[in-house]
């Protein structure tokens, strides 16, 4: 794994924000290491028009995690892959409900520090799970990763 370092953006649809992220992350790393399979992910969190990256802080953590609180949202990633001349791009959209949410369960999850450097704020794959009531669509994508479009770009990364 190579961080790319670059600057993301962070307004506009959530889709081409997330596409807009994969490729300036792919397309850095591609230039450093020119003949290399690179692989750009972006995910964004989407509330209606607003979108959600990474916290700064704890405050802004509650703040996001207040305003998902028994509402649906979306999860967004782009992914982008480029192999020497040849650039290929997805994207992938998972609807969250999360639960209600009361000041003791915020503070226990807030305490725990998972929200660090994730999109709204949460992990589904660790504690944040208990904040979610329901998923439509894809589990991975949640959690990072749309193996299921990375594949369909890729197809020679499944194992023999």
């Amino acid at each position: 794994m190579f961080p790319s370092g670059v600057e993301e953006a962070e307004e506009g649809p959530a889709e081409a924000v997330a596409l807009e992220n994969a490729h300036r992350k792919a397309r850095k790393v591609a230039d450093q290491r020119p003949g290399d399979l690179v692989l750009g992910v972006d995910t964004v969190v989407a509330l209606g028009d607003r979108l959600y990256g990474k916290p700064a802080d704890r405050d802004q953590a509650a703040a996001t995690l207040r305003a998902l609180a028994g509402r649906d949202h979306r999860v967004l990633s782009g992914i982008w892959l480029i192999d020497g001349e040849r650039e290929r791009r997805a994207t992938a959209s998972t609807t969250v409900r999360f639960r209600p949410l009361d000041e003791a369960i915020l503070s226990w999850y807030l305490d725990s520090g998972e929200w660090h450097e994730r999109a709204g704020g949460y992990a589904i794959q660790g504690r944040g799970a208990l904040l979610v009531e329901a998923i439509h669509g894809d589990y991975l994508n949640v959690v990072g990763l749309p193996v299921k479009e990375l594949l369909q770009l890729e197809p020679g990364l499944l194992p023999v």
